[in-house]
């Protein structure tokens, strides 16, 4: 499991998984694309820097932090003598509660909105809208991540594994491919799919507001937060202001947040 844990392998499972869902998507597409696939995809693909960077930033002081809640017995888990596969299915479903969190504040604090507007805009949601992510909702998910750690008391060889399992589902449930509805309602029951989540993303805001889990389905379900179906064919991605296509640049997208209202 070593190799897991190092950020270069980590990277290039993303990188190949991120191309494979690309190719995939230009044959079983579940919208047709309006626009060139490279061209609108740009912006994202830098944002993803911006996402890699701040979460290396953070990788040495949350690898710091789960060393002192360990040591000193802290946290709901910490000091239980659990298998460790049990422990490593608590404490993800445990850091995934708290990315739910995270999200939910995001649509409900007015700060939050400011910087989780430039995920949100994106007209054509696909793999690469799962990069599409400010620096400073970024930092944000990380301080969230810092917090789950320390409630529950997490070794850290834990944290890699989650943000592994959760950047893979990201790009899951971003990608453009149509699913059958069938294979749709039994694996939701689990985990988020692509047609959950693209409910998410949608212009109407009884939709937009709802939704949130990250991995786990089931947050939604539990705090009723939960929208099981939508007319695809009606669905409309983006946010009433933001098609002007001046506005869907890389420039742009990073000072939306410090703009007037």
């Amino acid at each position: 499991m070593e190799w897991w844990l190092t950020d270069r392998s980590r990277l290039a499972v993303l990188v190949i998984a991120c191309a494979l869902l690309w190719s995939i998507e230009a044959l079983v597409p579940l919208f047709r694309y309006r626009s060139g696939r490279l061209r609108r995809a740009l912006p994202n693909l830098v944002l993803a820097l911006g996402v890699v960077l701040v979460n290396l930033a953070f990788a040495s002081l949350m690898a710091a932090l789960s060393g002192v809640v360990v040591r000193n017995n802290f946290g709901l888990l910490s000091g239980m003598r659990l298998h460790p596969g049990i422990l490593l299915v608590l404490g993800i479903a445990g850091l995934d509660l708290f990315a739910y969190i995270a999200h939910f504040l995001l649509h409900k604090m007015s700060a939050g909105w400011r910087f989780h507007r430039v995920h949100h805009s994106e007209l054509e949601v696909d793999v690469t809208t799962a990069f599409r992510q400010h620096p400073g909702e970024t930092i944000w998910r990380a301080l969230w991540l810092g917090l789950g750690i320390a409630v529950f008391g997490l070794p850290f060889w834990i944290v890699p594994l989650y943000l592994s399992i959760s950047s893979l589902n990201a790009l899951l449930e971003h990608a453009n491919v149509k699913m059958s509805h069938r294979l749709d309602r039994w694996l939701r029951l689990l985990i988020v799919t692509p047609n959950m989540h693209k409910i998410h993303h949608s212009r109407l805001v009884a939709e937009t507001d709802s939704n949130y889990s990250n991995i786990f389905s089931l947050w939604d379900r539990l705090f009723a937060t939960h929208t099981s179906w939508t007319e695809y064919r009606n669905l409309r991605y983006g946010l009433n202001g933001f098609d002007d296509k001046r506005k869907q640049g890389l420039m742009e997208l990073m000072s939306e947040p410090f703009r007037p209202s």
